[in-house]
Order: structure tokens, then C-alpha cells, then sequence
């Protein structure tokens, strides 16, 4: 666990080819903004809005948002091309759309280190197949040989390939969701949810955070800038889970309490297990806080 994990509530995605919302986004409180080159830009202005995108990153003033360039397929006519005006860019990483085998990731890893991508630079998989979800296990696997950074769930294109409708639960996916959760968190990845597509839907929007958060996401990802606050309050420990983690935390550093593994806190019995979420919650908390004032 990092005693400072970067906050990744609000993953904003911004269409490429508009640079005046992409000029905005520096104003926006999303943690993290995901300049888009594939699905919201038109094949004729794929090449105009790399352009774009390299300017904007360039320029910066984005303060401590993490940015991430989404490249188009290295199948496509302009997927190679986007991965490296990225690389030049230095955002903090690309997100590749269509993962669905160690493979890809080894290609593109591969092309990263051929055009002298940091050590450091994100690596991040659009989850969004059938055959990504079978494989999801080897495709989580493929981050101890490469940059993979996290997953992003592409349900939109899931529920195509699926033929599948998401329904009021998203019960349709409930099964894909929950089996990346997993593979991410066996290999140390970050967890970003699907898109809410219905804007004035703001009670749906929120069920569907919540449910999110109780699957193990971390964040979700966004279509408008609307839906920042709401994701920003339901992704971060509430004020009555950073008292009861202080009460943990404290407990469990009395001498009183040396070498005890289960504790009473405030009635409740206590493990280890719990001192550890608690120090995550808190080291969430701390990071969040941080961002509110840089």
C-alpha cells in the first residue's frame, strides 16, 4: 500500500478535437482528465485533434491532475502515430482502447520503450470485451513485465459486444466488474468504472457510484463535468469513516493494546486487517486534501 495513494475520484474524459473544453479542464476539481483521441473524435479530425491534445500538454496548467492521453487502436490508421506525439507530449500516460490479451500490452509496452517513454509513464487498459474479461487474469499478470498502470471499464462497448442491456443494477456486468476488481487488485492496479451516460439522471448516477465503490472501483470515469462533485463526494472516506479510522489507528498505537491482534474499538472487535484500512483511509483522506490545496 502507498502512504500516499494518488486520488483518482473523477476521471474526466475530454474530446480531443475541442480545445476550448480542454482549456476549461484546467478550472475543473477532477483528479484525473483523460484527453480522448478515439471514440469522441471523427476519423477526419483525428489528426487535428492529436495536434490539439499535444498543445494543451505542452502548454500545461493543469496544476496536479493527472493527465492521460487516450490513443486510438495501434490497428487503426492513427493509433501509432497517436502513441508517439503522446510519448513527446509527456502526460502522465496513455490509455489503449481494445486490450484483450497480454499481447497488446507487450506491443504497445514495447513501442513506449522504443520512442524512450519514462520509466514512469502510465500504461493504462480500456477493459471493454468479452475476450478482455476471460483473460482479465493474465491481462492483470502482464504488469510485472510492463508499465500496465490500472484498468478503465469500457461498459458501453462491453454491452455491444455482449449484446447485453445494463439495466437499473447494471446486472448484465455485474460479473465482468467484479472479476476486474479482482484481477486489479491481485496485481496492484488502479480501478477506474464506466461512464453514466444519462447527465440528468443525477440519482441514477449516484446509485451507480455507490454501487461502484462497493465493488472495489476507486474512481469512475466521466462524461461531463456536472458529475465531478457527486463522484468526488461518494469516492472519498466520509467524515464519520475518518473519525472511526482515527479511533482505529489510535487504539491499535496504545501500549495498552501492544501485541494484540483483535481490539476492542469503540464496541467493536477490531483486527489488524481493520488498522490496515484504516491507514489507507486516512493516507486517501490525507491525498485528497492535499489536492484541495495545490
Amino acid at each position: 500500500m502507498s502512504d500516499h495513494p494518488r486520488p483518482r475520484r473523477s476521471v474526466l474524459y475530454m474530446p480531443g478535437a475541442n480545445a476550448r473544453a480542454l482549456e476549461k479542464a484546467r478550472t475543473l476539481t477532477a483528479d484525473t482528465l483523460i484527453f480522448d483521441l478515439e471514440d469522441s473524435v471523427a476519423p477526419d479530425a483525428k489528426a487535428a485533434a492529436r495536434d490539439t491534445v499535444v498543445a494543451a500538454v505542452a502548454q500545461g496548467g493543469y496544476g496536479q491532475r493527472e493527465i492521460i492521453i487516450r490513443i486510438n487502436a495501434l490497428s487503426s490508421p492513427w493509433g501509432a502515430s497517436d502513441l508517439i506525439a503522446a510519448v513527446k507530449a509527456k502526460p502522465s500516460g496513455i490509455l489503449a482502447p481494445k486490450i484483450n490479451a497480454p499481447g497488446d500490452l507487450d506491443r504497445l509496452n514495447a513501442m513506449l520503450d522504443d520512442y524512450d517513454a519514462p520509466v514512469d509513464f502510465g500504461l493504462w487498459a480500456m477493459i471493454e470485451t468479452p475476450m478482455a474479461i476471460l483473460n482479465i487474469r493474465d491481462i492483470a499478470l502482464a504488469a510485472q513485465d510492463t508499465r500496465l498502470s490500472g484498468f478503465v471499464m469500457g461498459l458501453n462497448d462491453l454491452a455491444k459486444e455482449q449484446r447485453a442491456t445494463a439495466g437499473l443494477r447494471r446486472e448484465a456486468f455485474l460479473t465482468a466488474l467484479s472479476m476486474s476488481a479482482m484481477a486489479a487488485r491481485a496485481y496492484n492496479l488502479a480501478l477506474i468504472d464506466g461512464v453514466y451516460n444519462d447527465i440528468s439522471d443525477l440519482e441514477g448516477f449516484e446509485i451507480e457510484c455507490a454501487q461502484g465503490l462497493s465493488l472495489g472501483f476507486e474512481g469512475k470515469t466521466l462524461i461531463h463535468p456536472s458529475q465531478i462533485d457527486t463522484c468526488n463526494r461518494i469516492f472519498a472516506p466520509s467524515e464519520d469513516e475518518i473519525t472511526a479510522a482515527h479511533a482505529v489507528v489510535t487504539a491499535f498505537a496504545d501500549p495498552a493494546n501492544a501485541g494484540l491482534g483483535v481490539i476492542r474499538v469503540n464496541g467493536k472487535m477490531t483486527e489488524l486487517l481493520h488498522l490496515e484500512q484504516a491507514k489507507r483511509a486516512l493516507a486517501v483522506a490525507d491525498a485528497i486534501a492535499a489536492l484541495r490545496v495545490s
